[in-house]
């Protein structure tokens, strides 16, 4: 599916990127902001960037050429953001002669004086609620809703996410620009023998052979099925691999229940938060990497294990065969659907091979040099129609 946009030669607008929303501890939407301020301002663009103070360094790293302002007040808590991000960034766009006010996750100054382009990364909270905590989803659809009506431009990272804010979100289809993400190949690429040794002296592997997950464990991932799939495709194997969970801890208490439940022969490794130079060691270490999300916007950590050289057990769901493509392997979203893709994998060498090598080139066709020109084109679009409401 594709949309074309209106897009008008607009000269180069000052773009200031809100990236206070970023948590300490990277995940999927950390890892967008980053990589997307380090593409800007390698490609050029006139870029200041709003953080954390405990970010600035970080992002005077990244983005050398750009302006890196810390946020004076303390942003500890949602509730301290977002009432900054009304009254104080809207003065600090004007201060600084910022264009376009980029705000990269769902929520945006609602009374501004410049254009906005928000980005909107699934529309899970409207289509499956019950996998995220009621507050959560009913703060989300909110946002989401004023964000479609009131930015000048809505950034969404697939087709798939485009299709359902119009479906379920009466998104009008011309103010989306698509803009898939890419993979920093400098974190993710095909480990070398050291980074593998370290991934598994830590996690104490030696040498187990192990398959790999990697994510929050919250409700939209499925991880209670994968645990229950693990176990149904290890029974009777006389020396199964483990399984390895990587990510910051969610609110899904079904993986707690899965994990009693699994039989104790079975090694279920819970290994949190991974610092990302261990994150390709991890993916590409593995004999394969098992994500049986129920729905994505995009679907980030399979492009990253794609791009550490690791097969790819993932689901079909929304946006995800955007991604995977014809490189990596598809089950269902059952126990018993999962465990039939993981005995598959496991007993098939030559195919996890072949699903490792496709999927380095595909990873390849995501670039963040193509996502921030894409971005580009969404600042400059935002700033035209911003300027003919004047």
């Amino acid at each position: 599916m594709t949309f074309s946009l209106l897009v008008v030669p607009y000269p180069d607008p000052r773009i200031l990127l809100d990236a206070t929303a970023v948590p300490a501890d990277r995940g999927g939407v950390g890892r967008y902001v980053d990589a997307l301020v380090a593409a800007l301002d390698s490609d050029g663009a006139d870029l200041a960037v709003v953080c954390q103070p405990r970010d600035t360094s970080l992002y005077t790293s990244l983005a050398p050429r750009s302006e890196i302002i810390p946020a004076a007040e303390s942003l500890a808590t949602r509730t301290a953001r977002l009432s900054w991000e009304q009254t104080t960034l809207p003065r600090l766009a004007t201060r600084i002669g910022a264009t376009v006010v980029h705000s990269p996750h769902y929520t945006m100054p609602l009374v501004r004086s410049v254009a906005s382009v928000v980005t909107l990364h699934d529309a899970t909270f409207f289509t499956d609620s019950n996998l995220h905590s009621m507050v959560k989803a009913r703060f989300f659809r909110t946002w989401t809703r004023w964000s479609l009506s009131r930015a000048e431009v809505c950034v969404v990272p697939s087709a798939a996410t485009a299709a359902e804010l119009g479906r379920v979100a009466g998104a009008d289809i011309r103010t989306l620009r698509i803009a898939p993400h890419g993979v920093d190949t400098d974190r993710f690429h095909p480990p070398n023998a050291a980074e593998v040794k370290a991934v598994r002296e830590r996690l104490r592997l030696f040498d187990q052979p192990y398959i790999a997950f990697l994510g929050a464990l919250e409700p939209r991932k499925n991880v209670p099925a994968l645990i229950r799939g693990f176990a149904k495709a290890c029974a009777g194997m006389a020396d199964p691999p483990a399984l390895v969970l990587a990510g910051q801890p969610g609110w899904d208490h079904k993986v707690e229940r899965a994990l009693s439940q699994a039989p104790h022969k079975l090694r279920i490794i819970r290994a949190g938060y991974l610092p990302f130079d261990e994150l390709a060691g991890l993916l590409g270490g593995s004999l394969f990497v098992a994500y049986p999300s129920l729905g994505e916007g995009f679907g980030l950590p399979v492009l990253e294990a794609m791009a550490c050289g690791s097969a790819v057990l993932t689901t079909r769901k929304l946006s995800l065969p955007e991604v995977g493509g014809e490189a990596v392997a598809y089950c269902g979203t059952s126990d018993s659907e999962i465990a039939a893709g993981i005995a598959g994998l496991l007993r098939d060498t030559a195919e996890r091979d072949r699903l490792a090598e496709a999927g380095l080139r595909r990873a390849k066709e995501f670039t963040w040099e193509q996502s921030a020109t894409q971005h580009r084109t969404a600042y400059g679009l935002a700033a035209y129609l911003r300027s003919r409401t004047r």
